[in-house]
């Protein structure tokens, strides 16, 4: 019951209630994503995602980019490309997780250099 009231009044739980009669109404489900990402769009042309999960804008694959910000392209025909074995998975922004990215340490012993102002 909590999650039903969550998604009719707050936009960062999934859909609200807008939503769900502007899908109702003049939503076409265009597709899904391999990470449950439903894509749709308008009558007018407008389009729009409804995030399976963490709403979160990096969470929409490079597949379905093309498709949102209306590039015309090879993928927006063809949502099921063909990947290589050299090309990875795509990762949601991983800022301020564990798996966020840390430079190394610098260390201030072993400059390379000798500082002017000493």
């Amino acid at each position: 019951m909590l999650t039903v009231i969550k998604q009719i009044f707050t936009w960062w739980n999934q859909q609200t209630l807008g939503t769900r009669l502007q899908i109702f109404f003049s939503g076409k489900l265009i597709g899904e994503d391999k990470n449950g990402n439903k894509y749709y769009e308008s009558k007018s042309g407008r389009r729009w995602v409804i995030y399976n999960g963490e709403v979160e804008a990096s969470k929409i694959p490079n597949e379905w980019y093309s498709w949102m910000h209306y590039m015309n392209n090879q993928i927006e025909n063809n949502h099921d490309l063909k990947k290589y074995d050299w090309q990875k998975e795509h990762l949601s922004n991983q800022t301020g997780s564990v798996n966020s990215y840390h430079p190394k340490k610098f260390n201030r012993e072993k400059k390379k250099y000798k500082s002017w102002k000493s």
